[in-house]
């Protein structure tokens, strides 16, 4: 399988996007976009990976703090986290944060 147009990787730090509103529902999280207007439900796990993401964070730290949480193995849980995270950031949700050198 070939991941075409990867943007963010395992080492990358990413954080949260500007102009978002964030509700829970329940377990879940759902938001608003105030960019584009569009709504998303980001589910539970989706929900904990935005809320690590309120300070910039590398993807693997992310990774880490969820296989603390939930029963899942760690290839799984990078590829699934990986995913998402690129999902987010085709849509201009986050931003992956340049290490200033």
């Amino acid at each position: 399988m070939m991941i075409i147009n990867q943007h963010i990787s395992i080492d990358h730090k990413v954080k949260q996007g500007e102009g978002n509103i964030v509700s829970d529902m329940g377990d879940e999280k759902v938001m608003l976009s105030i960019n584009n207007g569009k709504y998303y439900n980001l589910g539970e796990m989706g929900g904990e990976i935005w809320d690590l993401m309120k300070e910039p964070l590398e993807v693997k730290q992310v990774v880490n703090s969820l296989l603390a949480s939930f029963q899942v193995e760690r290839k799984e849980c990078e590829e699934q986290v990986v995913a998402f995270l690129n999902h987010l950031f085709d849509e201009g949700l986050v931003e992956i944060v340049k290490e200033s050198i």
